[in-house]
């Protein structure tokens, strides 16, 4: 297994090296960078002379070396990931590395909840579904499945945010906490309020993941429900719920576990969508606004980042593979 482990690992590393080269290329595709943004600001809100304004533009440029050859950022960049010095984001007035320190952990807190919550009811409501085939709760399920796997999330997000602000009169949107709790310690009461604040992301960004583990336990559970050892099962006289518990759901989760290699990733772009239509302090809203003013460092980081949680989630899905099945890491020798 540690050489199973050693080999993934060491495959990761041209593809990281090749997602940087990809990203750093997309970032500077834009035309213009942050210097740009000065020259406005002092221009439209500073009421400064257009030749004032360039020479300030010019001069940020200059030194902060975004008039260097683009190969050069690209290796000052990356190798700032080296040494833990990712730069300074101009938009925040902060080091990258502490943008992405303050707003990644709730962010992966948040997906992780997601993925919990899309595993476990998703699973759950796919045995659920096969054990009564096309009856009213297979129905109802399906069409659960159907419309979580259909309708946009940001599409969700926005209905969800319109009833809170607009039907419901919901205030304090866009943040964890009410004014009255900030800057109190954790207590039941604060968890309860972060639990009213985010439920919305929660929710929208985690009916994507258990639509789709509903429909493949449904349809894997079904086939294996008919495979000729769970019928050898049910002739040794083994009750229903043991065949279908020791035996057919075992085996059902195969494709499940291989999915967990992009699961975390996509419960990341949920909780991004939905983030950004929140405006909560989390990933989403650092890459839109970075983006915006040309602060593309912040976002080229946080985006490999999450990069990384793809690869990661790969590896940890092969682990699980090659746990439970000896062919996969005995490259099918066994």
């Amino acid at each position: 297994m540690l050489r199973f482990l050693t080999f993934r690992v060491l495959a990761a590393i041209p593809v990281l090296l090749a997602m940087s080269v990809i990203i750093f290329t997309i970032i500077q595709a834009p035309p213009g960078d942050y210097a740009d943004y000065v020259r406005n600001q002092m221009l439209f809100q500073a009421n400064a002379s257009t030749a004032a304004a360039d020479a300030a533009a010019e001069k940020f440029r200059e030194l902060y070396g975004l008039n260097d050859p683009l190969i050069a950022q690209y290796f000052r960049w990356i190798g700032g990931f080296f040494v833990g010095d990712l730069g300074h984001s101009f938009f925040y007035n902060r080091p990258i590395l502490d943008v992405v320190a303050d707003r990644l952990p709730p962010t992966i807190a948040i997906a992780l909840t997601c993925h919990f919550l899309a595993s476990v009811l998703g699973i759950g409501f796919g045995i659920l579904a096969a054990r009564n085939q096309y009856g009213w709760g297979d129905t109802i399920l399906s069409i659960i499945s159907f419309l979580g796997m259909t309708i946009p999330r940001f599409l969700m997000a926005l209905i969800i945010l319109y009833i809170l602000a607009f039907k419901l009169n919901v205030q304090e949107l866009g943040s964890f906490y009410s004014t009255a709790y900030g800057g109190q310690p954790m207590s039941l009461a604060k968890f309860w309020n972060l639990v009213q604040h985010i439920w919305p992301v929660i929710a929208v960004a985690t009916i994507g993941g258990l639509a789709y583990n509903m429909r493949v336990m449904r349809a894997n559970l079904l086939d294996t429900l008919n495979a000729q050892y769970v019928e050898t099962a049910r002739a040794k006289g083994m009750g229903e719920a043991g065949v279908v518990l020791k035996h057919a759901v075992p085996n059902a989760l195969h494709p499940l576990v291989a999915y967990q290699g992009v699961v975390l990733p996509y419960m990341l772009a949920g909780e991004i969508e939905v983030a950004i239509i929140f405006s909560l302090p989390t990933i989403g809203p650092a890459i839109v606004d970075s983006m915006r003013r040309g602060d593309v460092m912040v976002t080229g980081t946080i985006l490999m980042v999450l990069g990384a949680t793809l690869i990661i989630g790969n590896i940890i899905a092969d682990l699980l593979l090659a746990w439970m099945d000896p062919r996969v890491r005995l490259g099918g020798e066994a």
